[in-house]
C-alpha cells in the first residue's frame, strides 16, 4: 500500500471509481451518480481534462481522462499516452 501523496488535500476531491478497489460498489448514493461523503478521491493535480487521482481507501494513484472542458493539445494527448479520437 502506498503512503498518502503529499499533494493530497481534502479540499480537492473528485468522485471517480477507483480502478483498483472499486470500493463504491454497492453504495446506493454512488450508484445514483450523486456525490457520496465516503467514496471520493483525492484530486492531486490536473492538466486540462486529465486528472491525477489517489484513492483514499487503497491509496492507488492513477490518471483519468474526463474529455470534459479545457482539453489538452493533440501533441500533449499523444505524448501522455492518449491518442486523438477521429
Amino acid at each position: 500500500m502506498l503512503p498518502l501523496d503529499p499533494q493530497a488535500d481534502i479540499g480537492r476531491r473528485a468522485w471517480v471509481a477507483c480502478p483498483n478497489c472499486d470500493d463504491r460498489r454497492g453504495c446506493g448514493t454512488c450508484e445514483q451518480g450523486r456525490t457520496c461523503s465516503e467514496h471520493w478521491r483525492y484530486l492531486l493535480s490536473n492538466v486540462g481534462s486529465l486528472l491525477h487521482l489517489q484513492c483514499r481507501s487503497c491509496t492507488h494513484i492513477w490518471t483519468h481522462e474526463t474529455h470534459f472542458g479545457a482539453t489538452r493539445s493533440p501533441w500533449e494527448r499523444i505524448t501522455s499516452g492518449f491518442l486523438r479520437r477521429p
